[in-house]
């Protein structure tokens, strides 16, 4: 089933793009990871039709939202805690993949009263060398090509194994092919998030979490998961064999069960064992 139309509101001065799924069941707002926009939760939303709505945002920056201005934590929490406000939706349940990972919990850390579940999916709190490498350098990806398949190409052509996330967000403009995401905005953004998120991680205590690790991720190491894990009260651990840091895309089906079962063990009634692994 195709994304939903996208809607569009002005918040604090700027243009955003959302996609809501709709339906019954309380909200579980999606965040994307850096390159990417809402509609790559899709296929979660479809999975979980009838238990939950979806809500996922373009952030600033990315997909159909306004580029420019200033790309910081604080503003992307802002970004969101308004459009919550807005949309009447609080509190939700909150899942982030990689940097919407990171802002999933910083937005359970400095609002609380908004975050009623925690879902973080492959995103560490040591986002440095040498646990990783926080910053992939776009600086020097084209502009422009004369077609889709240029596009990827030219990304392939600079040490990216498979281009297709990042394809999510190309768009046919009228002088060709390009991204939807600024180079320069992005790699502010990612600057902005590189360093030791582990003290705001042990502060985001309050909702309950799950901390999903994909089995291949280059991001977020068994050592530093199991930290995590262990440190923050009342957050269970799971992690995705066979797949790579996107996790959503590579086991769909596993990555909506396990975003299931968790939510489903919240529930007032329910086995508090479920969902932990």
């Amino acid at each position: 089933m195709p994304p939903p139309t996208p809607h569009a509101l002005h918040l604090r001065g700027r243009r955003f793009s959302y996609l809501d799924f709709g339906g019954p069941g309380p909200t579980l707002l999606a965040l994307h990871g850096h390159f990417g926009r809402g509609a790559t939760f899709a296929p979660l939303a479809d999975a979980l039709a009838g238990r939950c709505r979806v809500l996922a945002p373009d952030l600033r920056g990315h997909g159909l939202s306004d580029n420019g201005g200033i790309f910081t934590p604080e503003e992307y929490m802002a970004d969101t805690a308004a459009l919550l406000h807005a949309l009447e939706l609080t509190p939700a349940a909150v899942l982030g993949h990689s940097m919407g990972g990171a802002l999933a919990f910083l937005l359970a850390e400095r609002h609380p009263e908004l975050v009623q579940a925690l879902i973080v999916a492959d995103m560490t709190v040591k986002n440095q060398p040498p646990e990783t490498q926080p910053i992939l350098d776009i600086t020097d990806w084209p502009r422009r090509t004369p077609s889709r398949e240029a596009l990827r190409e030219a990304v392939e052509a600079r040490s990216i194994p498979d281009a297709t996330y990042f394809l999510d967000s190309a768009h046919h403009f009228p002088d060709g092919w390009g991204f939807l995401f600024d180079q320069a905005d992005l790699m502010a953004s990612q600057a902005s998030l590189a360093g030791d998120l582990s003290a705001a991680w042990l502060r985001s205590a309050g909702p309950p979490a799950l901390l999903l690790r994909a089995e291949h991720s280059f991001l977020l190491t068994p050592a530093t998961a199991r930290w995590m894990a262990d440190a923050r009260p009342d957050t269970a651990l799971r992690e995705l064999p066979a797949c790579g840091h996107w996790l959503h895309t590579d086991d769909p089906a596993g990555f909506a069960e396990a975003v299931a079962d968790f939510l489903d063990s919240r529930q007032p009634g329910a086995d508090p064992r479920r969902g932990r692994r």
